[in-house]
């Protein structure tokens, strides 16, 4: 039997978390749907496609520190890169003629990528005999946009309302709902439906009684990582000489600041860098403390693989979804948080140390986001296509 096509766009831009939890929905999406994912950000080596699933690479496009995009394609302006985006979705979406369309995040969020979103959506809307079913894939906290909120929520409410036909939250509705962080005056009409949270790999581990490796440090993509990774080298120094730590930098960190930890760390044993890992989840499972930044994936990968962790959440350019993540799981006793300001040297060795004696308590969350949201687009497109062929 056929399986339907679904096209899936996702744009990832400072981190791997969209990327990520996009191909995790895949992989749960591609046994029912036949998926063809548009990836409009760089493509790190070690994370590949879930199996089944083709992937179209955009001309990348990403955000520096600062918040600016820029293309990551020496050979295109981002004018152009946009432009050759533009079209290739375009005609990706002809060719495809899917029967589900899913957007990652927008119009929630990516507002940037507008341009070439709404002319997809509105030719979507308008397809002939049947419009595909249309998806917007959000996660459990949208970021906060200070004084320009209101007009940012009732525009988001807007285009929600004209082009989607439900809004996937992927979280647990006992963790975080959509309305504690999306307030418009522009009532939403469109089904909000909360999945469960997407985790990569499924179940939560089993942890060993006696976990063999030492401290493990990790900063997601790696593109806002530096400060927290230059603080473990230093503070390694003032901890105990048996207790090892190993620091994945993750592939987007810059190549300076590579070659910095990499000369900061020459000579020191017990401490070992890393580019990046297959499967972190594994990693966490075996070590003995965790320190990371608390993006929705690592989080998640603290959370399955039940090790002590201490979370510095990224916070810069007015950034706070980490943040109130963070102090989510801290109020439930899940996590140890060290705010960004207080990040030194001194200060994280003593919260290691700390760190070392926590119990983090266990938490009952939905992890089920990926076939959840599959049988919900599943229902969607059984109701719309039924009977169409007949």
């Amino acid at each position: 039997m056929t399986r339907p096509p679904l096209m899936f766009y996702c744009q990832h831009s400072l981190g791997l978390g969209h990327l990520s939890r996009s191909f995790a929905l895949s992989k749960a999406l591609a046994r029912t749907f036949d998926v063809v994912l548009l990836c409009g950000g760089k493509l790190p080596e070690l994370i590949k496609p879930p199996d089944g699933v083709q992937v179209i690479s955009l001309p990348p496009i990403g955000a520096s520190i600062d918040g600016r995009l820029i293309s990551h394609d020496h050979r295109f302006s981002l004018e152009h890169a946009s432009t050759l985006r533009r079209g290739t979705i375009l005609n990706t979406f002809r060719s495809l003629r899917p029967e589900a369309l899913v957007i990652e995040f927008f119009p929630f969020g990516k507002k940037r990528f507008t341009d070439e979103l709404v002319p997809l959506l509105e030719e979507a809307k308008t397809s002939r005999p049947t419009a595909p079913v249309i998806a917007s894939s959000i996660r459990d906290i949208l970021v906060g946009r200070g004084s320009d909120q209101e007009e940012f929520d009732n525009r988001a409410s807007g285009l929600a309302n004209r082009y989607f036909d439900v809004v996937l939250a992927h979280t647990d509705p006992k963790f975080a709902r959509l309305d504690e962080s999306f307030s418009p005056r522009v009532p939403l009409r469109v089904p909000i439906r909360y999945t469960g949270f997407v985790a990569s790999n499924g179940l939560p581990l089993r942890r060993p009684a006696h976990p063999s490796h030492g401290v493990v440090v990790s900063a997601g993509g790696g593109v806002a990582g530096a400060p927290l990774l230059n603080a473990a080298v230093s503070a390694y120094r003032l901890l105990e000489d048996d207790l090892e730590m190993t620091i994945i930098t993750g592939p987007f960190l810059s190549e300076e600041a590579w070659r910095s930890l990499q000369v900061e760390a020459n000579g020191r044993k017990g401490l070992t860098l890393l580019r990046s890992v297959p499967d972190l989840s594994s990693v966490l499972q075996n070590a003995r403390a965790s320190v990371s930044q608390c993006g929705y994936n690592t989080s998640l990968e603290i959370l399955m693989s039940g090790v002590p962790a201490l979370v510095v959440p990224f916070a810069e350019g007015g950034e706070d979804e980490q943040t109130k993540r963070a102090h989510r799981l801290l109020t439930l006793g899940a996590v140890r948080v060290l705010e960004p300001s207080n990040l030194e040297p001194r200060r994280l060795a003593a919260e290691i140390r700390s760190l070392l004696r926590f119990r983090p308590q266990k938490m009952q969350f939905d992890l089920e986001g990926g076939a959840n949201s599959a049988h919900i687009l599943d229902g969607l497109h059984a109701q719309r296509f039924v009977g169409r062929a007949s």
